[in-house]
């Protein structure tokens, strides 16, 4: 846990939470948290069959301000009363009273359903919370006004959603269909198929009743009484569905947790939770919460958003599950569940697998686009001890020729976990010590998680307690829970006054200590508070305007993370993209920087579900993320480490993380061997950073992510569809773990309609057919895909920053037509110029013995400009038939030779590749090359 020498009142404090914590976490323990049959809101509601329930009629039909609007009317039945349920007592009038409901459509095919309760007739004046400052806040500007309703006599009313698609409200009982347009169309998304809708009511307490919910030593006061929503979506069309991250799980696609075959378990869970060494292969919730689901099959994809920070859970239903007779062939039925909040939740159409991720991107926003250095090699641990230890590893990083651009600090550089303060002891001179890294053209990130050190002393919380800027517990006074530093209070990020203040704490100025090249690290922003109910704060814990912290639990490290982001954006003038790793995260946390998927373990199991996991993520917009190389706890044998590191280079968020009761770790530790094989995987990471970061630009402009599942780019593929050991980087690269340990051999699917070319030696292969390839320890299988140029960078420096006058090297690899194109994006790597259009963006293409590079920069973007004076010196052509002897330039006519040379980095690869050295030509240059 650190030092308990230096400070007696702080080594009582940490003796006593280390006991404290060591009893608690010494494992992950089930019996810490919640199963769905201790949640009442979630035993309630998947105890219901289909269409047990009263249902609900629309009412009331209109267009108003250019959207449907309607009532919805419930049955006269009342709800049976159970002792789980007691809002459902006789004469309760919250189960008569009529909802609101309003459809809205957007342009690019996206619906959006909203239900709330009518104010009018509520009998309290508590309202339900509607989510602020997660949607894109020019959402409303690109609604389409609908000007006519479709009606099918009294049964439906229809409207235009999309070319080729309608949106269908059916009326008794309630439906929501989406559909390809005309008489009879295809379903592809709907809801309340099968009469799940179910909408608890707010409702005056009765005198002899109790809402209480208790939960091992925890008491919920439940002011307010049961308030939960669940209602069934179906995914036609689809064979399986993705998304709904934060969880662990060797499988890419979501498995089926009820129904016919499938042993009973738990619903996959979204509530942010602090977990210590959590599962590698369980529904149950950790870190993040991203309420959207995606499906996909042979003739479409579609996608499902809720946006409610609520607890939710969520089943995936197996075929069959509503009627064993006649099993749901093509579909995939969904049961959502939530404690709170209201329905809003958005239909994506597609009908590509990428159009879905240009829809919901288009409400949730892009990956924000990240400084270069940030998307190379960071290093980390728990922690390093001073300055001097800081001195020792950067210099053996330089000692040992491995590239890094970043050194972190976790919480023991702080003086008594003291957030934005130095332990002068060990850290007596901050700007020194950063300002040496920046000379090498490296960066810092410290820690500064939301607990604020209860400590009258203190002058972040002297001035968070006198402006009243904490989360209250129920009774009204500051929240007081324990975390790193003992007796911790949390900011209330709900309200926008306090992130402001928040964010002015990041200043120069403010963080005494800190330098411009310094950036920052939000850990334990679920929040984790350890004494607190499932290691979290109470539900009852209250928000500004008094809201619950039940109904924003799951968004409270998104505000966290946009607070903190704001602030590095503040500190810069608004001129420095912001580095904010959060391990929170929610629908939008994409736009505020990256995330990592948590305290994982050193061990193969890991290992392997890092990959679905990242790719879940990125699915589900966070497209920079990756997973602690080596794994956080545990001390990985040497073998699983390389293979870790081999695997990480491919993550696009790369970062070795470690617990400060492991070993060290750094690279060199671990003999010349092992050593040289680490180096060369970070190598390859720093040589690929080109093409990296053109596809950080992708995702920024359309939300697809850098780390792909094989099915994105495949979409008919099906031997893709449910394959979590291989990924695509961009559409080019395809990666393969390994996942064991002394594997010999893998078997590997290269998908369809490509062939793939072997990354280490340029060997072709066909595509739509496995192969079995021998395993060797120098590096992992890769591959890149027929028909694509890459743009690499070859020399090897200190750091990225070091690398940005260095010439590129372009790999075409040539499809069965001799042709092939690719992309370089490049902008000064750390401004927002770029939105000015001060940006380079070149298109390769080759064809008919041409390489030509054209510009595909928009003349709208803008006046700035951005040039560089790089050249390519390198150009290798993979599938270029024997009998080439030069290559000449045009325009200039400059000739140049064609000579075998080596693919890969590793000095003693043969030479198989045809390559033109020094063809000279400027990036920023329309120029022609012809092969001769």
């Amino acid at each position: 846990m650190g030092r308990l020498n230096r400070r007696s009142p702080d080594a009582l404090i940490f003796l006593i939470l280390f006991v404290f914590l060591a009893s608690l976490t010494s494992a992950w323990k089930r019996d810490e948290f919640r199963s769905c049959r201790q949640t009442p809101f979630c035993k309630r509601a998947r105890g219901r069959a289909p269409n047990s329930l009263p249902s609900f009629s629309v009412a009331d039909v209109s267009l108003s301000d250019g959207a449907v609007s309607a009532r919805l009317v419930p049955a006269p039945a009342l709800r049976q009363v159970t002792d789980d349920d007691p809002s459902a007592a006789d004469g309760d009038d919250a189960s008569s009273r009529s909802l609101l409901l309003r459809l809205s459509v957007y342009r690019g095919g996206i619906l959006r359903l909203e239900i709330d309760e009518d104010p009018s007739s509520a009998p309290t004046t508590k309202r339900r919370f509607r989510l602020p400052d997660v949607l894109l806040p020019d959402l409303d500007d690109r609604r389409l006004w609908l000007s006519r309703l479709s009606s099918d006599g009294a049964s439906a009313t229809s409207f235009y959603l999309a070319d080729g698609f309608e949106g269908v409200l059916r009326h008794d009982p309630f439906q929501i269909v989406v559909r390809r347009a005309g008489s009879g169309g295809e379903p592809v998304l709907s809801l309340n198929s099968h009469g799940l809708f179910d909408f608890e009511q707010l409702r005056a307490k009765k005198d002899d009743e109790n809402w209480e919910e208790n939960f091992r030593s925890h008491t919920d006061s439940r002011p307010h009484g049961p308030q939960s929503i669940s209602f069934d979506v179906s995914f036609h069309g689809a064979d399986f569905v993705y998304g709904i991250p934060e969880h662990a799980s060797t499988s890419l696609s979501l498995r089926p947790t009820r129904g016919p075959g499938v042993d009973e378990s738990e619903p996959y869970r979204l509530f942010n939770l602090d977990v210590f060494e959590y599962l590698h292969d369980s529904p149950f919730g950790i870190y993040g919460s991203i309420p959207f689901m995606l499906s996909h099959g042979t003739r479409l994809t579609s996608g499902f958003f809720w946006l409610n920070a609520a607890e939710m859970q969520i089943d995936v239903l197996a075929p069959g599950w509503d009627d064993p007779a006649a099993p749901n062939a093509g579909r995939v039925d969904t049961f959502w569940m939530s404690e709170a909040g209201v329905v809003d939740a958005f239909f994506f159409v597609g009908p590509g697998p990428k159009d879905v991720l240009r829809q919901y991107a288009s409400v949730t926003g892009t990956q924000a686009m990240p400084q270069e250095f940030a998307v190379a090699y960071h290093q980390c641990r728990w922690n390093y001890r001073d300055e001097e230890d800081v001195a020792a590893v950067d210099a053996g990083f330089d000692e040992h020729d491995i590239p890094y651009d970043v050194l972190w600090l976790d919480i023991e550089h702080a003086d008594g976990k003291r957030y934005f303060t130095w332990d002068r002891v060990l850290f007596p001179n901050p700007e020194e010590m950063q300002k040496k890294l920046a000379a090498k053209g490296r960066h810092m990130v410290t820690i500064v998680d939301p607990h604020i050190k209860r400590d009258d002393s203190f002058y972040l919380h002297k001035e968070a307690t006198e402006k009243g800027y904490y989360v209250k517990d129920a009774s009204g006074k500051d929240f007081d829970g324990w975390c790193w530093p003992g007796s911790s209070s949390y900011p209330d990020m709900l309200n926008p006054e306090i992130r402001e203040w928040w964010a002015e704490k990041f200043s120069l100025k403010e963080y005494v200590g800190s330098t411009p090249s310094l950036y920052i690290w939000n850990d334990m922003n679920e929040p984790s508070v350890f004494n607190g109910p499932e290691v979290t704060m109470p539900r009852d814990a209250i928000h500004m305007g008094g809201v619950e912290h039940r109904e924003l639990h799951n968004a409270y490290g998104y505000y966290f993370h946009m607070a903190t982001s704001n602030g590095l954006l503040k500190r810069g003038n608004g001129k420095d993209r912001p580095f904010v790793l959060s391990r929170a995260i929610f629908a939008g946390s994409q736009r505020y920087g990256a995330i990592w998927t948590g305290d994982n373990s050193a061990d193969w199991d890991h290992l392997r579900v890092s990959v679905p996991m990242i790719l879940n993520l990125g699915l589900a917009g966070m497209s920079f993320s990756g997973a602690d190389v080596g794994g956080f706890f545990g001390n990985p044998e040497n073998d699983l480490l390389v293979r870790w590191y081999q695997l990480g280079a491919y993550y696009p968020f790369f970062r070795a993380h470690a617990h400060h009761d492991t070993k060290r770790r750094e690279p060199w530790l671990f003999g010349e061997q092992n050593t040289a094989l680490m180096r060369e995987a970070i190598h390859t990471r720093y040589s690929l950073l080109p093409y990296y970061y053109t596809l950080f630009r992708e995702a920024a402009v359309t939300g697809i992510p850098v780390m792909r599942p094989l099915w994105l780019e495949f979409p008919s593929d099906k031997e893709t569809y449910d394959n979590g050991e291989a990924f695509l980087v961009g559409s080019s690269l395809l990666v393969h773990g390994i996942y064991e340990k002394d594997q010999k051999s893998a078997s590997i699917y290269l998908p369809a309609g490509a062939s793939w070319y072997n990354l280490r030696n340029g060997v072709k292969f066909d595509g739509g057919v496995s192969h079995k390839l021998a395993v060797s320890e120098d590096s992992i299988p890769s591959f890149q895909r027929a028909g694509t140029i890459i743009p690499r960078k070859d020399r090897f420096r200190r750091s990225s920053t070091q690398m940005v006058n260095d010439p590129y090297t372009l790999v075409i690899a040539l499809n069965g037509s001799l042709a092939a194109e690719g992309e370089l994006y490049i902008d000064d790597g750390k401004s927002y110029d770029f939105e000015q259009g001060a940006y380079i963006h070149r298109r390769f293409i080759f064809a008919d013995r041409k390489l030509t590079s054209i510009d595909i920069r928009p003349s709208n973007v803008g006046d700035k400009k951005f040039s560089t004076d790089c050249t390519v010196e390198r150009i290798i052509l993979l599938g270029l038939p024997s009998g080439a002897k030069k290559a000449v330039v045009e325009p200039g006519n400059h000739e140049t030779n064609i000579e075998l040379g080596p693919l890969t980095l590793r000095r003693a690869s043969p030479p198989v590749a045809l390559t033109i050295r020094k063809p000279n030509v400027c990036v920023v240059d329309d120029w022609c090359l012809r092969i001769l």
